[in-house]
């Protein structure tokens, strides 16, 4: 199931003939083509084409749904667009999952939180947080999964007057700066530890989007961190309300 999540990570377009495939090529896992599809519908992992969707992402039909506002816009500035979005994340025994919010200008990941189950309270306890720690954003962009159509999720952008921006059913592409967010999540950290429990996950991650915010430079920002980034090009009627907030997070200690 982990080199599932593997090629799935690298290759979100692949079905079960696919990663069927890709098993016995990279990695000389013989198996069937039944066991493949039966381990991944486990794990909730379908190809993303239009009309298909990830379990993590599955829709209630009683939730209400809003259209994709972002096709042609340009990111201004910080908290301008966020995006948030759920993944796996593999423990010794088990799964659980990991949500997070990122400012799509400056890629630094304003909230995240971890759960061993897929109900919404987590969505909402990493999106209420990011809003107390760095203000509003002017659009919530996220996909049409139950979590997020959940009525106390929208409540909570309603009530701060963010416009919902919902991608596409099966556009993973609608939300690309959250989907390369996991690939380095699961490439630099997940891939390379073996979390006991969630509270191991827990601690190991945060240290890793400690770094990811203050260390990590990135090409696209020229090099530079998505903290400073955000800091820079802050608002001024949120740029103090940020400073604080970074200085706190840098420090915080680990354990």
């Amino acid at each position: 199931m982990e080199l599932i999540d593997r090629i799935y990570t690298r290759c979100p377009f692949y079905g079960v003939p696919k990663m069927w495939k890709a098993l016995r090529r990279e990695y000389g896992i013989v198996i069937g083509r039944d066991r493949t599809r039966r381990l991944m519908r486990l794990m909730g992992l379908e190809a993303v084409y239009p009309k298909q969707r990830k379990a993590t992402s599955i829709r209630d039909k009683q939730h209400a749904v809003y259209p994709y506002l972002l096709r042609g816009v340009t990111v201004r500035e910080p908290n301008h667009i966020w995006g948030s979005d759920i993944t796996y994340v593999k423990l010794e025994q088990g799964w659980c999952y990991l949500v997070a919010v990122i400012d799509w200008f400056s890629r630094y990941v304003v909230g995240w939180k971890l759960s061993s189950t897929m109900e919404s309270g987590f969505c909402i306890a990493a999106m209420t947080d990011a809003l107390e720690r760095y203000g509003a954003p002017d659009i919530s962009n996220t996909d049409q999964g139950s979590q997020f159509t959940d009525k106390d999720f929208i409540a909570i952008l309603k009530q701060r007057d963010i416009r919902i921006s919902m991608d596409g059913r099966g556009r993973c592409m609608d939300n690309i700066f959250t989907e390369r967010l996991w690939r380095s999540v699961k490439y630099e950290e997940v891939y390379l530890k073996s979390y006991r429990d969630i509270e191991d996950a827990r601690n190991n991650i945060a240290a890793y989007f400690l770094f990811y915010n203050h260390e990590r430079p990135h090409q696209s920002l020229d090099y530079r961190t998505p903290a400073e980034v955000f800091i820079e090009n802050n608002p001024l009627s949120i740029i103090k309300k940020s400073k604080r907030r970074i200085l706190s997070d840098l420090s915080t200690t680990i354990v």
